[in-house]
């Protein structure tokens, strides 16, 4: 039994330590909004918080994050940079197909929390490793720097 922190949530979870955090939250906890991509960590489809820091829930294994906060996109809205994130998506219409978007969101918030004034290369570093193949890049980073503005 691995125990796991998801959502402010203790988990105990029947899995191997080896299961990928992605499997573990969307066939054995149900939370579909974290998306499989690659399976590599190379497109950020499948990214979570740990901690507040954005990682690729694809490749680590549930025993690296047994006893860390983890967050998904169904609760990132309950904190107040999620809200901004989410209300700013919305507001400049980022979506286009909408694959990408729920780990362009957990990037975006895990960059915020620490940087409420991204500077435009502040925002793609960070964004980097998140791909999206509507190429809504203009529109996500306008998005970031619509809802830092709310934050402040």
């Amino acid at each position: 039994m691995i125990q796991l922190d998801v959502n402010g949530k203790q988990q105990q979870l029947d899995v191997t330590p080896d299961t990928p955090l992605l499997w573990a939250l969307r066939d054995t906890l149900h939370l579909t909004g974290t998306k499989y991509g690659c399976g590599e960590a190379l497109c950020g489809a499948c990214t979570v918080l740990v901690d507040g820091a954005p990682m690729r829930s694809c490749s680590v294994p549930v025993s690296a994050v047994a006893g860390r906060k983890i967050t998904t996109i169904e609760t990132v809205d309950k904190h107040r940079v999620g809200k901004a994130v989410q209300e700013a998506w919305r507001t400049l219409d980022v979506v286009q197909c909408g694959y990408c978007q729920s780990g362009q969101i957990m990037s975006a918030v895990a960059l915020l929390s620490r940087n409420r004034k991204p500077s435009d290369s502040d925002i793609d570093n960070a964004m980097s490793g998140n791909l999206c193949r509507c190429a809504t890049y203009v529109r996500i980073r306008a998005a970031i720097h619509e809802a830092a503005k709310a934050l402040v």
